[in-house]
């Protein structure tokens, strides 16, 4: 009798554990559907944010700027404009601006790798979208490099 009251003070136990397991895999699935859910969702609402590709604008003459020790950089870029930003041909003046700005005394050691230009160009890029947006509306969304040599 003593044998039959410890089997079943046992088997409480032993579902107690199995159940618990079962709740611990619940919720890590549950919680890993959930999080890539939010994920896949955060992607899909920032490429729905992407503004459509408008007209190009390109900057007639190429910039010769002053980089440290000397040398010397030769820039022409276009300016990618939205669609919300219409036909019209925008004033360049201030993207040659910032360019000067954001060129002026780098070296050409920045500027001779790939992820030196890049991130370069993707702060140049973030000052030219803030500097025509106009009312909350983005008038261009990005640069394209026609010339850019260093010497």
């Amino acid at each position: 009798m003593a044998d039959e009251k410890e089997g079943a003070a046992e088997a409480p136990k032993k579902s107690n554990k199995m159940m618990l397991i079962i709740i611990v895999a619940a919720v890590v699935l549950l919680g890993g559907g959930g999080g890539a859910f939010f994920m896949m969702r955060g992607d899909s609402a920032s490429a729905a944010k992407t503004p459509d590709k408008g007209s190009i604008t390109a900057i007639e003459n190429a910039l010769t700027i002053n980089l440290a020790d000397s040398h010397y950089l030769k820039l022409q870029f276009s300016l990618q404009q939205t669609a919300d930003a219409g036909s019209e041909t925008l004033d360049t003046s201030e993207a040659i601006e910032l360019a000067i700005d954001e060129y002026t005394g780098r070296t050409v050691a920045e500027l001779s790798t790939e992820k030196g230009r890049a991130a370069i160009k993707e702060d140049l890029v973030a000052k030219v979208v803030k500097a025509y947006t106009e009312n909350k509306k983005e008038m261009v969304m990005d640069i394209y490099y026609t010339a850019f040599v260093t010497q």
